[in-house]
C-alpha cells in the first residue's frame, strides 16, 4: 500500500491546488492521500492557513474525498482523507480538541516549529529555507546555549503530547536539522535523555510517530526524522511508526519512500500504521 499522510497545498504553504496532488497520486499508484495544510496561528505569516479560509480547505478536500471514491471507470478509486497539522504553541495556538470538533478531521498531526521562550512571546523558528533564522533564535533568545533551547523544544513536545494527544507526531527531532553538530551532539547524555523521556510518553500515549524524509531529501538533514538512533528505541519500545514525505509539491509526495522502507527493514521493522478505511492499521513495508 502506497500513501501519504502529511500533505501541503496552496491553502497553506504548499504549491498547488489540491487536485494536482490527487492526479500525482493516481499516476504513482497510491492508495491512501492525507491533506494535513498548517492550522492557523494568532500572527501574521507566510506558511499557515488563514482561520476565514479553514471552512474552505475542509470543503474542497470534503468534495475531492467523494469525487475519488467514486471513480468513472477509467480511473483508479484512491482514499483520500482530510487531517490538519497542527502547529503547537503554548499560550498561543487553538486547542486541538477544538480544531478537531469544529471541522471533523479524519485525522491530526501535531508538530513544533515555533519554540516558546517560557511565557515570554519570543519565538524560535526552527523550520525554513533560511538557517540564520535557526542562529539567530538561538543566540537572541537562548544566548547561544543550545542545550537550553532544545530543552525548551523538547519539554513543549511533550507539553503538546500530553495536552493534545495527535494521532501523530510531526517530525519528531526536527530540532536537530540546522544543528549540523554546532550546538549539540546527538549523542550527549543530556540529550539523549530528552529523546527518551519524549519516547516514554509517545508510547504511553499510544501516538504515532512519522518517518519524515522531508530533510533529507532537500537536503537540510543527513538523516530522516527521527534518525536512526531515534528509531531504534522506538523500535524497542513497539512505538508505532508511518512514512510520511511532507509534501509541498505534487512532485514530492513519495520522495524517498523506498529509502525509507529499506532503512526501516534495516533496522528490523516489519510494518508502519495506516489509517484506512477509517481506522488505524498495520501493513507489511
Amino acid at each position: 500500500m502506497k500513501y501519504n499522510l502529511h500533505t501541503h497545498t496552496r491553502f497553506s504553504d504548499g504549491s498547488s491546488e489540491p487536485e494536482r496532488y490527487i492526479e500525482e497520486a493516481l499516476r504513482e499508484g497510491f492508495s491512501v492521500l492525507g491533506f494535513s495544510d498548517h492550522s492557523p496561528v494568532p500572527f501574521e505569516n507566510s506558511f499557515a492557513l488563514k482561520e476565514k479560509n479553514l471552512p474552505m480547505y475542509c470543503r474542497v478536500i470534503r468534495e475531492l474525498q467523494k469525487k475519488y471514491a467514486s471513480p468513472s471507470s477509467e480511473e483508479k478509486a484512491l482514499e483520500i482523507l482530510l487531517g490538519v497539522e497542527i502547529d503547537f504553541i503554548p499560550g498561543m495556538t487553538m486547542p486541538f480538541e477544538e480544531l478537531r470538533k469544529k471541522y471533523q478531521f479524519d485525522y491530526t498531526i501535531g508538530s513544533v516549529h515555533l519554540v516558546r521562550d517560557g511565557n515570554r512571546d519570543r519565538l524560535w523558528f526552527i523550520d525554513g529555507p533560511d538557517i540564520s533564522v535557526y542562529d539567530d533564535g538561538i543566540q537572541s533568545i537562548f544566548r547561544g546555549d543550545g542545550r537550553i533551547a532544545v530543552t525548551a523544544y523538547y519539554k513543549q513536545l511533550r507539553e503538546m503530547i500530553s495536552l493534545h494527544k495527535p494521532d501523530i507526531i510531526g517530525h519528531l527531532d526536527k530540532v536537530k536539522m540546522y544543528n549540523r553538530g554546532r550546538y549539540f551532539n546527538e549523542t550527549d547524555p543530556w540529550y539523549v535523555g530528552l529523546i527518551d523521556e519524549t519516547l516514554d510518553l509517545i508510547a504511553a500515549s499510544g501516538t504515532v510517530v512519522e518517518v519524515n524524509t522531508r530533510g533529507l531529501y532537500k537536503k537540510r538533514a543527513e538523516t530522516f526524522f527521527p534518525g536512526p538512533d531515534v528509531l531504534k528505541k522506538i523500535l524497542k519500545m513497539n512505538i508505532p511508526v508511518t512514512i510520511s514525505s511532507d509534501a509541498h509539491k505534487p512532485e514530492e509526495l513519495s520522495k524517498m519512500f523506498e529509502d525509507a522502507v529499506s532503512t526501516l527493514k534495516q533496522l528490523g521493522f516489519r510494518s508502519q500504521r495506516v489509517l484506512t478505511g477509517g481506522r488505524w492499521q498495520d501493513v507489511i513495508l
